[in-house]
C-alpha cells in the first residue's frame, strides 16, 4: 500500500484538530494540523499511542504530570492512561495508535 498524504481529505475530529487518517490492519496513523489553543479533553482509550511533535509546542498532561513538547519529541501513552492536551502554538503532530482506532474510521 502506498499513500500520498496530499491526496487524503482532512477531517475535523475535535474542534481545532484536523486530521488525515490512515488505517492499516493493526494501526491507525493520524497526521494532525492543530489550531493554537485547541484542546483535547482528558480521556483514555484501549489503544497504545505514540505522539510525535513535528511542528509547534504542545502541552500534554499524562498521569497528572504536565509537560510541553517540541519538534522531535515523542511521547508513548500506554493503553487506558488518562491524558489531555493543548496546542500552545499552531502544531503539526502525528499519532500512531495500536490496535486500529475504530472510532476514527
Amino acid at each position: 500500500m502506498a499513500i500520498n498524504l496530499s491526496t487524503l481529505p482532512s477531517k475535523e475530529i475535535m474542534p481545532g484538530l484536523h486530521g488525515k487518517l490512515v488505517h492499516t490492519e493493526n494501526m491507525s496513523l493520524v497526521f494532525w494540523e492543530v489550531e493554537k489553543g485547541a484542546e483535547v479533553h482528558e480521556h483514555a482509550h484501549m489503544n497504545e499511542q505514540v505522539m510525535h511533535v513535528i511542528e509547534g509546542k504542545f502541552e500534554l498532561t499524562l498521569d497528572d504530570e504536565t509537560n510541553v513538547y517540541h519538534p522531535g519529541d515523542l511521547v508513548v501513552i500506554a493503553p487506558y492512561k488518562k491524558h489531555s492536551g493543548k496546542a500552545l502554538t499552531p502544531c503539526k503532530l502525528m499519532d500512531v495508535f495500536s490496535p486500529v482506532r475504530e472510532e476514527y474510521k
